[in-house]
């Protein structure tokens, strides 16, 4: 079976990112007993990997890079703010368990909805947080096989996700 729209698709694959001219960096490494599950043609995955894949059947292999504009986006330096250092007192106490350089702290934006920042220098006035995804600004390198293709249930197509073995569970 070929991979297409409605087939659930499994996986394995290594994933390094390079940003400009760094060095490549290994960023995640599935394996057959964890692979990468999604149904395809649903917005499991970036459209341009699921473009690279398309077509291809168990067993086979691929190697491909997707350049950050069709991934994560470019780095946005006005996404690295300063955040008063009062939003992180906690009972008369600045929050120094949760708040330190280098940890990511959940957060909401305007709308209420949960972003994360990354704590980059905290100050006694401010924290400076960086709410630009880790992988931002970088192009990510793809290597690795098909281990699974199969039709989608009517009931994934329906919830837009895979059920059961290393899917969704209700």
């Amino acid at each position: 079976m070929q991979i297409s729209k409605g087939t659930v698709v499994s996986v394995n694959y290594l994933l390094s990112s390079s940003q400009g001219s760094e060095p490549s960096q290994l960023v995640e490494e599935t394996s057959n007993e964890h692979p990468f599950v999604f149904l395809f043609g649903y917005n499991g995955a970036f459209p341009h990997f699921e473009k690279e894949l398309e077509g291809k059947s168990a067993g086979d292999k691929f190697d491909f890079t997707i350049h950050a504009e069709h991934s994560y986006g470019p780095y946005e330096q006005d996404y690295v703010v300063k955040v008063d250092r009062a939003a992180f007192i906690i009972d008369g106490k600045f929050d120094e368990t949760r708040v330190q350089v280098g940890y990511d702290v959940p957060m909401r934006d305007a709308n209420g909805e949960e972003i994360v920042g990354h704590v980059v220098d905290i100050t006694d006035n401010y924290v400076e947080m960086d709410f630009n995804h880790p992988l931002a600004g970088h192009d990510l390198h793809f290597n690795g096989t098909i281990l699974d293709v199969r039709q989608a249930s009517s009931e994934e197509i329906e919830h837009g996700h895979v059920h059961g073995t290393h899917g969704h569970h209700h």
